[in-house]
Parts: structure tokens; C-alpha cells; sequence
């Protein structure tokens, strides 16, 4: 349709059924480039050495065991065995929240992260804003000094302004999140109050 557009099309994989946390893997399709700058981007991506851990790993990604191959039973039912794992965790997790006053969070669907958003006092925002803080920094910073619970602050992804999020995975185990929750709604009500 576009025959002298110039595509370049990339993807990065990590944290899939492939991968396991902590392995990275990349690949990209060059379509129309001219050669002296794909010949340049080529150099580029060859002279930074890719691991060759990483190089299997986006195989098995992007060429998973099919039906017939020795490997395909084991593959289906991990596959499934994962799968129903998370979303059993990602309820989990929502319910949990949800749970909580002055925390709702939208159903995981699609992702190991939840976004809870926070509805914060005035008070806390003034701290915060007297600090130099975002709000929601401020609130993960305490929560994680006063609980060893680690969230990411929301601002740090765009959100719409004068909302309140944070981020966190659902990946540990049930137990664990469990725990984590439960921590998380010790610290919540007690710190909210704190500026009532």
C-alpha cells in the first residue's frame, strides 16, 4: 500500500511464558530501509553483543512448542497451569483492594500490574506538595518506609491530573500477596487518618 514507506517494527520481551522475570530478549523487522542506514543498524545491534540466553529465549517466545512436537504436552499444560495461576491471583489482588476504603482498583485483565487508585486528603496533598512531593510519591515512600511494601507512584505513568494511583504486580505467590495486602490496609487507614 505504502511501497516506498520505510517500517521498523520492535519488540521486547521479558516476564512471558517464555521468559521468566529478570531475562531480556529483543528483536525487530526492518522493511524498505535504505541500506547504508540499515547496514549502520545492524553494526549497532551486533556491536552491543545480545546474550545468547536472551537470543533462546525470544525462540521459544516467538516459536512456542506446537502440537506434534515432543514438548507440546508439557508446554499446554504449564501454559494453562500459569495462566490460571494469575488470573486467580489478579482477582485476588483486585478484591483485595477494592476492599479497602479510599482504594478502588479496576479488574487486572491482561497484565500483571494493578493500578489501584488512592482518594487522598487535602491535608496529605498540602504535606506532600510542602515536601516537593507528588502526592502519590509521598504515599508509596511511607508506605514502603513504614512497611517494607514497595509500589510504584502513578505519576510516574501519565495519570490524569489530580487522580492517584500506584502501581504493583501480581506475580508473588498468593500467600505473599496475602501478607502484602494485609500490610497495605494497616498502613492505609492508619495514615490516612493521620490527616483528618
Amino acid at each position: 500500500m505504502f511501497p516506498n514507506n520505510t517500517l521498523l517494527s520492535g519488540n521486547v520481551v521479558h516476564c512471558n511464558l517464555s521468559l521468566r522475570c529478570g531475562l531480556r530478549g529483543a528483536f525487530m523487522e526492518v522493511i524498505n530501509m535504505d541500506p547504508d542506514v540499515r547496514a549502520m543498524l545492524t553494526k549497532l545491534f551486533t556491536v552491543s553483543h545480545p546474550n545468547t540466553v536472551g537470543q533462546v529465549c525470544i525462540d521459544c517466545a516467538v516459536n512456542p512448542p506446537k502440537p506434534g512436537d515432543p514438548s507440546y504436552a508439557t508446554f499446554t499444560s504449564e501454559r494453562e497451569g500459569i495462566l490460571v495461576s494469575l488470573a486467580e491471583r489478579a482477582q485476588l489482588v483486585t478484591d483485595a483492594f477494592n476492599s479497602i476504603p479510599g482504594v478502588q482498583c479496576n479488574e487486572v485483565q491482561g497484565s500483571m500490574f494493578a493500578f489501584p487508585r488512592l482518594d487522598l486528603p487535602a491535608k496529605l496533598i498540602s504535606q506532600a506538595k510542602r515536601l516537593g512531593q507528588e502526592p502519590d510519591y509521598f504515599y508509596a515512600s511511607q508506605l514502603l518506609e513504614h512497611t517494607g511494601v514497595f509500589v510504584v507512584p502513578g505519576s510516574g505513568f501519565g495519570q490524569k491530573p489530580g487522580t492517584f494511583h500506584f502501581r504493583t504486580t501480581i506475580l508473588p505467590s498468593p500467600e505473599l500477596l496475602k501478607k502484602m495486602v494485609q500490610r497495605f490496609r494497616v498502613f492505609h487507614e492508619k495514615f490516612i487518618q493521620s490527616f483528618m
